[in-house]
This record gives C-alpha cells, sequence and structure tokens, in this order.
C-alpha cells in the first residue's frame, strides 16, 4: 500500500492506496516541523491511525507538509520511518501537493490558504517559482491565521461594530487577558488565531464588517505575494484550502479585481493527489 498525506498547520488528510487503486481516507492533527517535533509526531500519530489497518502493510509514503523546506524534512522523514519501518519515504512542501493535485502534469499558479498561506508557479512537474509566505510572525497574509488575528485585534480594540462585539463575547467569553495569554504563552498561537474564522463566516450580525475584513486580507495576499510574481499577466488563479474554499465568493472578486481569472478552487487536495499518484504510477 502507498500512504499519502497532505498535511496543514492544524490539519493532516490522509489516504491509503492499495495495489488496485481503492482508496481509504482519514484525518489526522496538523504535523508542520516548525511547530512539532519527531516524537510528538509519533506519539501523535499511533493515537489517530486507524487500527484495522497495519503500518507494516505500507510500501511507499508520500508526505505532503507545511513547513517541510530541506532543513526541516528530517524531522517528519524520521517520524514516518519510525511508524513505516519497511517503507521508501518521500517528504516535499504541501504547495507541490497542492500543485499537482489542481494542475496535474500542467503548467500554472497555485496558492495555499488554510491556516497559513504559500503559493507557488509550477511547471508541470515541479516549483519553478515561489515567494516565501514569512510564516505567521512575517506573513501568511490572507490566511486563517491572519483573519483570526485581525479579528482578535479588532475586539480586543473595540474596534468592532458594537452588535458584532456582543455576539462574539456571547460565543467565545474571552477577556482581553485570556487571548494575550494564550496568544503569547502558550504553543501554536497561529492554530488558535485560525480557530476565530467559522465566527466570519457564521455570525449572524455585521456582515459587512466581516466581508471588509476577509476582503482586505486577500487584498494584502495580492498586493504582498501574488503580485510580485513575473510572468503571471492572463494565468488563472488556483487555490486550495479551507478559507481560500469558504471565503471562494470574495475571494473571486479580489483575484478579478486585480485581474487573475479564478481556475480551481479546492477545500484540500488529497482526493485529487490520490488520482494523480494514479495516473503517474504511484510514484
Amino acid at each position: 500500500m502507498i500512504l499519502i498525506a497532505d498535511s496543514g498547520s492544524t490539519k493532516t488528510n490522509w489516504c491509503l492506496l492499495n495495489d488496485k487503486g481503492s482508496t481509504f481516507f482519514f484525518d489526522t492533527e496538523g504535523y508542520n516541523p516548525y511547530f512539532v517535533s519527531t516524537d510528538y509526531i509519533v506519539r501523535s500519530f499511533r493515537e489517530q491511525w486507524p487500527g484495522s489497518r497495519g503500518p507494516s502493510a505500507v510500501s511507499r509514503v508520500y508526505f505532503y507538509g507545511a513547513g517541510c523546506f530541506e532543513d526541516k524534512t528530517g524531522i517528519v522523514s524520521e517520524a514516518m520511518r519510525v511508524l513505516f519501518p519497511g517503507a521508501v519515504v518521500h517528504v516535499g512542501l504541501d504547495l507541490l501537493a497542492s500543485a499537482r493535485a489542481v494542475l496535474g502534469n500542467q503548467p500554472g499558479f497555485v496558492a495555499i490558504l488554510g491556516t497559513g498561506t504559500n503559493s507557488c508557479l509550477y511547471d508541470g512537474s515541479a516549483i519553478v517559482a515561489n515567494i516565501d509566505s514569512l510564516g505567521y510572525l512575517l506573513g501568511d497574509e490572507g490566511s486563517g491565521f491572519y483573519l483570526g488575528r485581525q479579528l482578535l485585534s479588532d475586539y480586543i480594540r473595540g474596534a468592532m461594530p458594537a452588535d458584532v462585539q456582543q455576539e462574539f463575547i456571547d460565543r467565545y467569553h474571552y477577556t482581553r487577558e485570556a487571548i494575550m495569554d494564550r496568544v503569547y504563552t502558550e504553543k501554536l498561537p497561529n492554530r488558535f488565531c485560525a480557530g476565530f474564522t467559522p465566527f466570519l463566516l457564521e455570525s449572524s450580525s455585521g456582515p459587512e464588517y466581516r466581508r471588509s475584513l476577509v476582503r482586505s486580507a486577500f487584498r494584502d495576499f495580492f498586493e504582498r505575494i501574488v503580485l510580485r510574481y513575473e510572468g503571471i499577466d492572463g494565468v488563472a488563479f488556483n487555490c486550495v484550502g479551507s478559507i481560500g474554499y469558504a471565503f471562494r465568493e470574495i475571494l473571486e472578486e479580489v483575484a478579478g479585481f486585480y485581474g487573475m481569472p479564478t481556475g480551481v478552487i479546492l477545500k484540500g487536495p488529497i482526493v485529487s493527489l490520490a488520482e494523480y499518484h494514479v495516473r503517474n504510477g504511484r510514484g
């Protein structure tokens, strides 16, 4: 069997693919090597692995993950080798997974808008240009973290409309002090901030405020990242990720504002990624 993973900072989507092309999908938490160790990945995965299927049956692992740059791949590779000692392990960026899922063997542009942000130009087999998102401390414009951070900032500073602020208080019961403590003293503040994005979708108050906040974040993403790529005139804007998918109407509006036609927008790449590996001999 082949095991394929698409891992963000919050969640990992997995697919077990057997020799006949049958698939089995499951999820675990996200394993970004900038935030978790090899031991953490091993311990967490063992708790969430579907018990009816033996790890020894896995002969090859393709792990595509956020933060899986060359200097960090060893954290994930070692964890996969411990978990699947008989398997050949390949670790690469989640960005390559998204490009393969959306574009297959065709060239184009693809972005990730999830808990974090990434983007690239793809030539049909490899990433040929990538403007660094800089992570949540310095960048990640347009991401779930970016949206959640702005929402929390407006709440703490009293910049929300009164009805939105009251609904936020009724729903979350967070004080300013509790938020500051959670962001600055505990682990994974990017997940914490991104966890507030459902409020932007589900709130019954302040529709214009919420749309404006999302629109502004996406414009920052385009102006600070997307428009800095050379040769994207007339190129379609393709996107993978929970944030891009959830707010796709606003995303399409912003892409059109900057002259990019919208291509494919997927919530997650794992199904199309499995199909890619089937089409390309599972290699």
